[in-house]
């Protein structure tokens, strides 16, 4: 079972000082002359983003590449969602490749919620839309 990071709350302060511990060392990977360490070597990140981002989605972008994954940046507005795909049948489609990680953001409340239960992949929410934007 993969961990999902969908909200903020239910979190406990252990698995927070977890996180923000993690991403603290990963910090001074951003100041090398190399800027990139294997810790996500071997594995696949879907960034998918249903709505406008920059910040965002070239955050998420740069993040996987300095941690040596694969990176695929899957864009809403070029996808068949705008044929009337639903994002169920969509995240069942990227969930065939075998992913390990989807970033996704989506401008429904809840969005990454069901993406979570449609994929075995770990799921981040990057944002959906009024609700959450917990990363």
């Amino acid at each position: 079972m993969r961990t999902h990071l969908l909200q903020i709350e239910g979190q406990s302060p252990e698995a927070m000082t977890e996180l923000l511990d993690r991403a603290e060392s990963f910090f001074d990977v951003s100041r090398r002359a190399v800027r990139k360490v294997p810790t996500l070597r071997g594995n696949t990140v879907i960034n998918m983003f249903f709505e406008a981002s920059t910040r965002t989605r070239t955050s998420f972008e740069i993040a996987g590449k300095r941690l040596s994954a694969d990176v695929i940046n899957f864009s809403g507005s070029t996808s068949s969602t705008k044929k009337g795909e639903t994002l169920r049948d969509t995240i069942k489609t990227m969930d065939a490749m075998n992913p390990d990680v989807v970033v996704i953001r989506h401008e429904a409340s809840g969005a990454p919620h069901h993406a979570a239960l449609h994929t075995r992949a770990a799921v981040v929410n990057a944002g959906d839309g009024m609700h959450e934007h917990p990363t």
